[in-house]
């Protein structure tokens, strides 16, 4: 190899007469999010020094620009007189049903030692004058758990991390799109190579390469959830996941199908909970072009004390609950879901006047909602002048934002985004998946349940991160592939890359019209619609037909003018996210064909279920007049202690979109065994989803005995 003259730190080789630069490292972070940025100053740390990371961009993604009123950080209780242990706060997590004991045992375990080290850092997290981090109680948390420090508690914690990296020389690759992983062996063997990404900031005139390798022997997946196949959405722009690529190399998954869903701004995108709604603004919709104005929670909710205080609920039970859509709060989602999906129509809040009657009646109000009020000392005025008197940074927080919002002046737009998904990718007790070396953390790895305590996402990207980190630099501390091993590893993948963008481009110069961006907006809109927050089996039917068509076609479909670097890049992100679509819908309709319900925050249509109730009064049984679409039957917690593994089967031949993927054509020798929800053709070019159910781990239960953990401690770290 000789050296790359425009890309430090870099060498050339040549792969099917490509001059492709290639760097070389023990271990490549990819993301830099908090998971990332903790990754990788916690390799440094522990002595593993040959660490590079690599990133869409730097500024991007959804620890450093997502939020809400108060952001949360969940760790355990280090204040008061509150009893709190680490298996207490592990069975919280674990109780959340569908997720492994070991990964809730680690969360727990770490937590404090996680929490404690951002402090170090500088994450100003608020403590009392003897040191005690006071907490409060967050959803689905017994204890008071919870801090923060303010809306962005998340890109603090980012802001932090990424000094300490900087200090430490990690070097950052920006403007890279991941293309595909390299892997080298099959199943049980199967290891992490290196990675293949496009340099989103280099033309595709033939004057640089566009590629770039790197040849590592871990990879640190810190790539977000996959934001990027909803359309109505409150990630940040910029957060796209990058999902499809791990799948492709033959990374499973685990519980895909279960996602949290809540009320966001849409214009800016941020979450309106706490305070914004218990101010209780005023709902509206309008038709498209912002005429009909008119209060729909009326037409379902008729009792004016009722309606204010669901909607003060929503404060505090944010994320949509089907389990309090039958009689509660999450009613309100459904509301308006119906008006902007069902009815086509949009959703505002308007902080300018009180709900249903001009003046407000706190009196109405049910004793949880007006006893808060009360002490908040707000139990006067308008929705916005409630807010200011409680929470002015939250008001002056949209004036801050692009685009303004002045909620003085004006309303703000608002819909049931997908806020995060929390499964993912597969993760053991190190957050390694079943290709070794690859360590999914952050959102993108699948370590939660179906439901999951507030604010609990941070501490597991910071504990997930830190449990790679230590496996890493006691376990896999091997040099990458040699050259020679590693070029021919590298040379299919960059291949079926070369092979696309040549199709797309040579399309448009053909004449076809670039589609890249039609495309992406079409499978977004196809997602939000049928395979949201509400699904039926005939709708994720629908979708899954549609996108498997997309699929299928890609390469003979995409067109991408080569003069544009946007839509070179667009060309592997919208394989990306067709790739993860296709596996999400087809885990969902498995999902459904195995008994599954509704749950988590999520609504299955179930034809022999019940509509939500009135909910109060003496008819608080009746059904509600609601879209047949909402009916729906409880799970129940019949599939909790299981647990939805997926893989992805390449085609035989890697034919169409697939060429380049590196994952098995065959199903996994497992117990329980993979099968696929719909049986498909070998060669079939958007391949095979297969799944399994498979019972959750427990808890360990491991020995406790000091001298018996010292001992082993001394001998190994107890990293095995």
């Amino acid at each position: 190899m000789t050296t790359a003259q425009d890309l430090p730190g870099t060498e050339t080789l040549t792969i099917d007469d490509l001059d492709v630069p290639v760097v070389s490292a023990n271990t490549v972070v990819v993301g830099t999010g908090s998971a990332g940025f903790c990754a990788a100053d916690r390799l440094w740390e522990l002595g593993q020094e040959d660490v590079v990371m690599v990133t869409d961009k730097v500024g991007a993604g959804a620890s450093r620009n997502a939020g809400s009123d108060k952001q949360t950080y969940y760790k355990l209780t280090l204040s008061g007189g509150d009893g709190d242990s680490v298996h207490e706060m592990a069975q919280t997590l674990f109780s959340g049903g569908a997720m492994d004991g070991d990964n809730a045992l680690a969360e727990a375990a770490l937590s404090a030692r996680c929490f404690l080290r951002l402090c170090d850092l500088g994450v100003p997290f608020p403590q009392n004058r003897y040191g005690e981090f006071i907490g409060y109680k967050t959803d689905h948390d017994p204890r008071r758990r919870a801090t923060s420090v303010g809306p962005y508690t998340s890109r603090s914690m980012v802001q932090q991390l990424e000094k300490k990296v900087a200090r430490n020389g990690t070097p950052i690759y920006d403007n890279c799109r991941v293309i595909d992983l390299i892997v080298r062996g099959e199943g049980a063997e199967a290891q992490i190579a290196g990675l293949l990404v496009l340099r989103t900031d280099v033309p595709h005139d033939g004057q640089r390469s566009p590629y770039l390798l790197l040849r590592c022997a871990n990879i640190v997946y810190a790539t977000g959830g996959p934001a990027g196949i909803y359309a109505t959405r409150v990630f940040p722009n910029g957060q796209w996941g990058a999902s499809g690529a791990a799948y492709r190399a033959g990374v499973h998954g685990k519980g895909v199908t279960e996602w949290q869903f809540g009320l966001a701004s849409i214009k800016p995108r941020w979450n309106v909970s706490g305070t914004y709604m218990q101010v209780i603004p005023r709902f509206v919709s309008t038709d498209a072009d912002g005429g009909d104005e008119r209060e729909f929670l009326t037409e379902v909710i008729g009792d004016y004390g009722r309606l204010m205080s669901l909607v003060f609920l929503k404060g505090y039970q944010w994320p949509f609950d089907v389990r309090k859509a039958r009689d509660g709060s999450s009613l309100i989602d459904l509301l308006v879901y119906r008006e902007t999906v069902l009815r086509g129509r949009r959703v505002f809040l308007d902080f300018r006047s009180n709900p249903v009657r001009e003046t407000f009646d706190h009196e109405e109000l049910e004793p949880e909602a007006r006893e808060y009020l009360e002490k908040a000392g707000v139990l006067f005025g308008t929705p916005i002048e409630r807010l200011r008197a409680m929470n002015e940074p939250a008001y002056q927080f949209y004036l801050d934002k692009n685009p303004y919002v002045d909620l003085e002046q004006e309303m703000l737009e608002v819909d049931v985004c997908a806020q995060h998904n929390n499964g993912g990718l597969l993760v053991d007790r190190w957050w390694q998946s079943n290709v070794a070396g690859f360590f999914p953390v952050g959102e993108a790895g699948g370590a939660h349940g179906v439901y999951r305590p507030g604010g609990s996402a941070l501490n597991s990207g910071q504990v997930g991160a830190t449990r790679a980190a230590q496996f890493i630099a006691a376990r896999r501390t091997e040099d990458p592939l040699g050259t020679e091993e590693f070029a021919a590893a590298a040379a299919p993948v960059l291949a079926g890359a070369r092979s696309l963008a040549k199709v797309a481009s040579d399309r448009a110069a053909a004449g076809t019209p670039d589609n890249t961006g039609e495309l992406l907006t079409a499978v977004q809109e196809l997602m939000s619609a049928k395979a949201g927050p509400v699904r039926s089996a005939d709708s994720i039917a629908e979708a899954l037909a549609q996108v498997h068509t997309w699929l299928t076609g890609y390469s003979e479909l995409v067109s991408a003018d080569a003069t544009s670097r946007r839509s070179m890049n667009r060309t592997f992100l919208v394989r990306d996210i067709l790739t993860t679509a296709y596996i999400y819908l087809s885990a969902m309709a498995d999902y459904v064909a195995h008994g599954g319900r509704s749950r988590g925050s999520v609504l299955y249509t179930d034809p022999a279920g019940d509509l939500p109730l009135v909910g109060y009064g003496p008819h608080a049984e009746q059904e509600l007049d609601l879209p047949e679409l909402f009916r729906f039957s409880l799970d129940g917690g019949e599939l909790a202690g299981q647990v939805q593994e997926t893989a992805w089967l390449a085609p035989v031949g890697t034919p169409g979109a697939s060429v380049g993927a590196q994952a098995p054509s065959e199903a996994p020798v497992t117990e329980p065994a993979f099968a696929a929800a719909a049986e498909r053709d070998s060669t079939d070019p958007a391949g095979q989803p297969v799944f399994r159910w498979r019972p959750v781990r427990p808890i360990p239960a491991d020995d406790d005995f000091f001298e018996n953990v010292w001992r082993e401690y001394r001998e190994h770290g107890n990293v095995y």
